[in-house]
């Protein structure tokens, strides 16, 4: 650019910055979401394995302890990137594949190290991890056919609930006293894990079930289109046969064949003809 034009140039710096800036946005939300699952293997070493002796600024921390810390970072990280995408309107089609996927591995993976240790029912958490699997079947069914199944606010709730009930297992192993109130969240989690089941599965077969008969209400309009298509072609067929059959026959091209075909009458003689002689010998 030439010397002197201090538009075009102040028009390109605050386009790429602008650019970058929003590249960052983006990043932002999805670095959280990644690391949300890269906490999961840490959560399940801490919950599982013996004590493993970390110690913070001199003092020592228990398996327990370092898990709890581990679930609640893992927690804000989901509250914040949620926020900071709606923030900043940067919701890309990688956070939200990523973001329940995060979800659902980090509450079923503490679940389940919790059934190792013995502090949860087994039945309780195949109930819980059950329903997480059916939903996220049915969305695919669901994204496979068109739509989208929108999440409900007992979905929402079920969420916090087990977040709640995930914290108040981990402090029970070391607090028996929070035994019976785990418990509890424990089965007012179930609850919800089937109530918004049964919602979700009742929202997917009402779409299912709609979409299945838009297809054939449209379905059967194309084979009707085609159909009177058809009757009008067949009807515009007869029409051009009836005029070609109801052409008048010109009589002047038949003669020729008439006279080839047909044989000729004789001539009569009147007495005022002379009688053709025969000829001479």
């Amino acid at each position: 650019m030439a010397e002197g034009s201090p538009i075009s140039a102040h028009g390109v710096r605050p386009a790429s910055s602008e650019r970058d800036l929003s590249v960052r946005k983006a990043t932002i939300p999805n670095f959280l979401t990644i690391l949300r699952i890269f906490f999961v293997p840490l959560l399940v070493a801490l919950l599982v394995q013996e004590d493993l002796g970390i110690s913070v600024w001199g003092h020592g921390l228990s398996n327990e302890s370092a898990a709890l810390a581990v679930f609640l970072i893992a927690g804000l990280t989901d509250l914040l990137d949620g926020y900071l995408a709606r923030r900043w309107k940067q919701v890309t089609t990688v956070g939200t594949l990523l973001d329940p996927i995060a979800d659902k591995l980090l509450i079923s993976a503490a679940l389940i190290a919790l059934v190792q240790v013995r502090v949860v029912p087994a039945w309780m958490v195949i109930v819980v991890v059950g329903r997480e699997f059916a939903v996220t079947g049915l969305r695919s069914i669901a994204a496979a056919e068109g739509f989208t199944i929108q999440a409900s606010e007992l979905g929402k709730s079920k969420m916090v609930s087990q977040i709640l009930a995930v914290v108040l297992l981990i402090l029970s192993i070391q607090h028996e006293s929070l035994r019976w109130p785990a418990l509890a969240m424990m089965w007012l989690m179930v609850g919800f894990a089937l109530v918004s089941g049964t919602q979700y599965f009742l929202r997917f077969w009402s779409k299912l079930d709609l979409n299945v008969k838009t297809h054939r209400r449209r379905e059967l309009l194309a084979m009707e289109t085609e159909h009177r298509q058809r009757l009008l072609l067949i009807a515009r067929q007869a029409r051009a046969r009836g005029r070609a059959v109801k052409r008048p026959i010109r009589l002047r091209a038949l003669t020729p064949w008439f006279e080839q075909r047909l044989p000729r009458k004789p001539e009569k003689h009147t007495a005022a003809d002379p009688p053709n002689e025969a000829p001479p010998p």
